[in-house]
């Protein structure tokens, strides 16, 4: 498995689903910390941090970085997407795991060119089974449905904006 030169892994082996699978579990795991710690610094921070007293593979650590850089990058623009898409809830008031999930998943749903926006979605909803309550996944669907389709009907996704 062999980053291209803007960092999308292009080899979609079973592996290599696996090692995408699991950064994300592992840019959650990061994303959660940095808000239980008060969302200060930097989330790349907070990865090598947490790297120190983990264990994580080789291959996870570069994917798992570049989902963290994402979504610090365009951290404003996804708020905005969400709370749009959320139907009478504050996104503050969300439980920590789902904002972090809806979070990440949304990051990456409109602006990671290598990855198809309805797997982002599904692997959102894996995550929000995986590490959240019991409705997390319905919600998790909801909202990033909402911003999946926000994103199509408005003519251009932000992924294509300002080329």
């Amino acid at each position: 498995m062999s980053p291209s030169d803007d960092g999308v892994v292009s080899d979609l082996s079973p592996r290599a689903r696996v090692h995408r699978s699991r950064s994300r579990s592992w840019a959650l795991q990061v994303l959660y910390r940095w808000e239980a710690e008060g969302a200060e610094g930097e989330l790349v921070d907070v990865f090598h941090e947490t790297a120190r007293l983990r264990r994580v593979a080789p291959a996870r650590v570069g994917p798992t970085l570049r989902h963290l850089e994402r979504l610090e990058r365009h951290l404003p623009e996804v708020d905005a997407a969400l709370r749009r898409a959320l139907d009478n809830w504050r996104l503050e008031r969300l439980a920590v795991v789902d904002r972090c999930v809806l979070r990440l998943a949304a990051s990456e749903m409109l602006f990671e060119e290598g990855v198809p926006p309805l797997v982002a979605l599904q692997e959102g909803i894996r995550l929000a089974g995986q590490y959240g309550g019991p409705q997390s996944p319905r919600f998790v669907n909801g909202v990033l449905d909402a911003v999946f389709r926000e994103s199509q009907g408005a003519g251009t996704s932000p992924r294509t904006r300002g080329r």
